[in-house]
C-alpha cells in the first residue's frame, strides 16, 4: 500500500507533518530539568481539550485499552458491581476487561447501531437504592458501529437518582474530534489515546481523573502495578516515559487549540456530513439507527446483501492503496467503515469517497460512479470551513 495515500480508518489516523517532527526529538534524560516543562505542557493541553477544570491528567506508555484498565483497577475493588451497555465491539471489550478483573457487570444488551440506553440506565440506577453499583461505563463513540452516546444524559440519570457511582467514559475515538466536557458532564474518568483525535502514533494512554475518582483510588483494592495512579502522581514518571510522544502530545494540543476547539468539532461534523451525504447518494445507510446517534469521527456503512465488507476493504487496499475499516463482531462482513477524524479536510474526504465508490463498483455493488462524490461535493461547496483561529 502506498504511503502517499491517506488512511480512512478510525485510528490510527493520519499524522500531520508538524506532529511527526514534534515526536522526532533527540534522546532526553527524563530525570533532567528539561523534561518537566515538556511533561506539563502535554498535561495542561489535554486538560483544555477535555474541558477539565480540576483533577489530574495521567499519561501511560500504552494504548487506550491500558487506559481502560487503569481507570478500573485504580478505583474499584474485587466483587464491585458496575453497569454497562453492550452495543458494539468496544463496549463489549470493556465489559470483558471488567469481568476478567473479578467485577460483577450488570450488562444491558442493545442492538448494534444503538447507543447507551440512557432511560434504561436511569431505571436501574433509581432502583439501586443500596448503591451497589460503583461505576457506570459509557462508550462515548462506539467505533465499530459509528454511534455516539449521550454522556450528559447518563450524568443526568445518575444525578436524578442521587446515585454516587463513578462515571467512566471511553472517549478513545471521540476526544479531540468531538465535543467532550469532562467537568460539565461530571465525568470521573475519561480515557483516550494518542492515535486518534490527537493525530499521533499509538503509544500513550491518556486518562483524565476527577477529584472524586482520586478519592476512590485510596480505597480501591483491585491489583495494579504498572497502571497505579499513586505511583504516577507521586513520581510523575516512575518508569521510562515515551518522551517523543509526550512532546508530540503537547504540540497536538497546541494545534487543536490554535484551530479552536469549536472549529475542530465543526470541521469534523462537516466532513462527516459530507460522507453521510455520499452514503445516501449511493442508496445505502449508516449502521447507526438514527441521525442523533451519528458519529462525527467514523461512519459504518451497511452494504447490500451479497457484498462482503471485509473483502471490500481488502480489495480497496490491493487495488487502490487505500485503507478503510472492516466490520467487527456482529457486523463483520456486513459493513465497512470510513474514518473521518484527525488530520482530514474536505478534499481528502472526497478522495476517500471516490476510492470507496470504485471499490464497491468493482465488487458488484449497485453504486453509480460519481453519485456519492457529487453529493458530498454539493454539501462541502455550500458548507464552508471556518477560518483557523490564532492560538489562545
Amino acid at each position: 500500500m502506498s504511503s502517499q495515500n491517506p488512511v480512512f480508518i478510525p485510528g490510527p489516523t493520519n499524522i500531520p507533518e508538524a506532529l511527526r517532527r514534534a515526536c522526532d526529538i533527540p534522546t532526553m534524560d527524563h530525570r533532567s530539568a528539561a523534561f518537566p516543562p515538556l511533561f506539563e505542557r502535554a498535561k495542561s493541553g489535554v486538560k483544555r481539550v477535555l474541558k477539565m477544570d480540576e483533577g489530574e491528567v495521567i499519561l501511560f506508555p500504552a494504548s487506550g485499552t491500558g487506559g481502560w484498565e487503569a481507570a478500573v483497577t485504580n478505583t474499584l475493588s474485587p466483587g464491585d458491581k458496575v453497569l454497562a451497555a453492550r452495543h458494539g465491539m468496544f463496549s463489549m471489550k470493556w465489559i470483558d476487561l471488567c469481568q476478567r478483573h473479578g467485577l460483577i457487570v450488570e450488562v444491558v444488551t442493545c442492538p448494534w447501531g444503538e447507543g447507551a440506553p440512557v432511560e434504561r440506565f436511569a431505571e436501574i440506577l433509581a432502583a439501586d437504592t443500596a448503591h451497589e453499583i460503583k461505576a457506570v461505563l459509557v462508550t462515548h463513540n462506539e467505533t465499530a458501529t459509528g454511534v455516539v452516546s449521550d454522556v450528559a444524559g447518563v450524568r443526568r440519570a445518575l444525578d436524578a437518582a442521587g446515585h454516587p457511582a463513578l462515571l467512566m467514559v471511553d472517549g478513545v475515538s471521540s476526544i479531540g474530534s468531538m465535543d467532550f466536557r469532562m467537568t460539565e458532564w461530571g465525568v470521573d474518568l475519561a480515557v483516550t489515546g494518542s492515535q486518534k483525535g490527537f493525530m499521533l502514533p499509538v503509544g500513550l494512554a491518556i486518562v483524565g481523573v476527577s477529584p472524586k475518582a482520586l478519592a476512590a483510588m485510596e480505597g480501591a483494592r483491585l491489583s495494579r502495578c504498572f497502571f497505579d495512579f499513586r505511583d504516577m502522581l507521586k513520581l510523575g514518571t516512575p518508569y521510562t516515559p515515551a518522551v517523543g510522544l509526550m512532546n508530540g502530545l503537547g504540540a497536538a494540543c497546541d494545534m487543536l487549540l490554535a484551530e479552536g476547539l469549536d472549529n475542530v468539532f465543526a470541521r469534523h461534523h462537516r466532513i462527516a456530513e459530507g460522507v453521510r451525504k455520499a452514503v445516501a447518494g449511493w442508496g445505502l445507510r449508516p449502521c447507526a439507527v438514527a441521525p442523533a446517534l451519528y458519529s462525527n469521527s467514523v461512519t459504518a456503512i451497511v452494504l447490500p446483501e451479497g457484498i462482503d465488507g471485509n473483502a471490500l476493504c481488502r480489495h480497496a487496499a490491493d487495488a487502490y492503496g487505500v485503507a478503510f475499516g472492516a466490520g467487527l463482531g456482529e457486523v463483520a462482513g456486513k459493513v465497512f467503515r470510513i474514518g473521518h477524524l484527525g488530520m482530514l479536510t474536505d478534499v481528502l474526504a472526497l478522495s476517500g469517497i471516490a476510492a470507496a465508490e470504485m471499490a464497491m463498483a468493482d465488487m458488484g455493488a449497485p453504486v453509480t460512479l460519481g453519485s456519492g462524490v457529487a453529493a458530498a461535493q454539493d454539501y462541502y461547496r455550500t458548507n464552508k470551513a471556518a477560518p483557523v483561529k490564532a492560538a489562545a
